[in-house]
């Protein structure tokens, strides 16, 4: 079974650069604080690297 990553928002993407905001939402986080799991995979990881600064990751393991 693949790892997981729980991603947290900890930082508004409100005022900065849209694309940010829009790689917040495409990771599936709606508010301030919501929590969300993903797989641990390339492409969630470049999403992540895209929006490190408002984000706050957590690996789960297995």
């Amino acid at each position: 079974m693949a790892r997981r990553l729980r991603i947290r928002q900890i930082k508004s993407a409100s005022g900065h650069r849209f694309d940010q905001a829009a790689t917040v939402r495409a990771l599936g986080i709606r508010r301030m604080n919501a929590a969300v799991e993903h797989n641990d995979t390339p492409q969630i990881r470049g999403m992540i690297f895209k929006v490190r600064h408002l984000v706050e990751v957590d690996e789960l393991g297995r």
